[in-house]
């Protein structure tokens, strides 16, 4: 789930970027170092803006200068029970593997539902009810999370597609 969320950060700064453009400097240092990250509790996807920049404090010892940043951005939280679409990036015959943006998503064979059967033969290897229903890689399919892990800066899912309108996406053109 997308959430809008105030968030803070500190900035180290060389002396030699002081002067009257420091504020637009901090500001793309700070899209630089965040957007795009996993906190392991959650994605930043966009800064949205900086609304706090404190005043500089000049570190004993050495000549840079910390800057505590406040920023407001879109973040992404997956939920335990949450259904998301994924692209397929590997089969085997031990499930599936695929990617719901940043996140990663493993399907074991043992929540794909009895129809959809292991095809080893086929070209790319594949699951399939030899109807409609084919996952292969590149595929999108719909998948209900069960579970999450999260480490220091990175996050990972179990799936299910093994109840009603989940599975493999159709997408007419």
């Amino acid at each position: 789930m997308f959430f809008l969320q105030d968030l803070e950060r500190t900035i180290t700064l060389h002396p030699s970027f002081f002067g009257p453009r420091v504020k637009e400097y901090l500001t793309n240092r700070l899209l630089e170092d965040v957007e795009g990250t996993c906190t392991g509790q959650y994605y930043i996807i966009c800064v949205m803006d900086a609304f706090d920049i404190s005043e500089g404090k000049i570190m004993p010892g050495s000549a840079v200068a910390e800057y505590t940043v406040h920023y407001r951005a879109v973040v992404w939280r997956p939920f335990k029970g949450e259904t998301v679409d994924a692209i397929v990036s590997s089969v085997n015959r031990m499930g599936v593997f695929a990617d719901v943006g940043p996140l990663p998503v493993f399907v074991s064979n043992h929540l794909i539902p009895p129809e959809i059967k292991w095809d080893p033969n086929a070209t790319p290897p594949q699951y399939t009810d030899n109807g409609d229903q084919v996952i292969e890689k590149g595929a999108q399919i719909r998948v209900k999370l069960i579970g999450t892990r999260s480490d220091v800066g990175s996050m990972f899912a179990i799936g299910s597609i093994k109840e009603d309108f989940l599975g493999s996406v159709i997408i007419f053109t």
